[in-house]
């Protein structure tokens, strides 16, 4: 059985002003057509600590913003809990140092490090996927997409998303396991749990009147 890993590297452009929310699904599915790879994994990571990637089923109605409703629900949740950076100081990141750094580096304004919102939103969604790859079918179920979200709306910005895909060329064995029976997860009581308690008669007394 031969294993195999073929890496490429996807360029996106996000606009700024507001978080970017990129549909990579139909990318993701020509990477693993081309990496001739029938059986495995790809796996879709961020290069930046300031953007997610999130697998989500497309919500098909885009408003104003150019975000389907499904993603702007999201951003409205994730504003409550981190709200959007609009004023100085309203975090702790970036401090003195960090601005410094900044120019340091050729950043073209200190406003570039006020993006601790888009920070503090990627630790929540976390900066990569895997996703299980089916006799050469990436196996998102039936609805869903995977998107690369940039979080950081401070400006435009070149992004990059790394997709590695891992697995073998060769067919698999039977995939059902247990002969496909349906697991029984539910509670099961131990018999001490279900045991007779002497509390039950004052119960049994008064449904029969005793």
């Amino acid at each position: 059985m031969e294993f195999k890993v073929y890496q490429k590297e996807i360029e996106l452009q996000s606009r700024g002003w507001i978080p970017t929310f990129h549909d990579v699904t139909e990318e993701i599915e020509k990477i693993v057509a081309a990496s001739g790879i029938k059986n495995g994994t790809v796996t879709v990571a961020s290069h930046h600590t300031t953007c997610s990637v999130m697998i989500q089923e497309c919500s098909h109605d885009v408003d104003t913003f150019d975000l389907e409703y499904l993603q702007h629900d999201l951003l409205d949740i994730m504003r409550k809990m981190i709200p959007d950076f609009a004023e100085e100081h309203q975090y702790r990141h970036p401090g003195p140092i960090h601005a410094q750094f900044g120019r340091y580096v050729n950043e073209p304004g200190d406003y570039t490090s006020m993006n601790t919102d888009g920070h503090l939103r990627s630790v929540f969604f976390g900066r990569s996927e895997a996703i299980t790859i089916k006799d050469g079918v990436v196996d998102c179920g039936e609805f869903a997409h995977v998107y690369f979200i940039d979080w950081d709306h401070v400006r435009a910005r070149r992004r990059q998303l790394n997709v590695t895909v891992m697995g073998t060329t060769d067919d698999v064995e039977d995939r059902k396991w247990n002969n496909g029976e349906v697991v029984d997860t539910k509670r099961r009581y131990t018999p001490e749990e279900k045991a007779y308690d002497v509390h039950y008669e004052l119960q049994w007394r008064r449904g029969k009147n005793v």
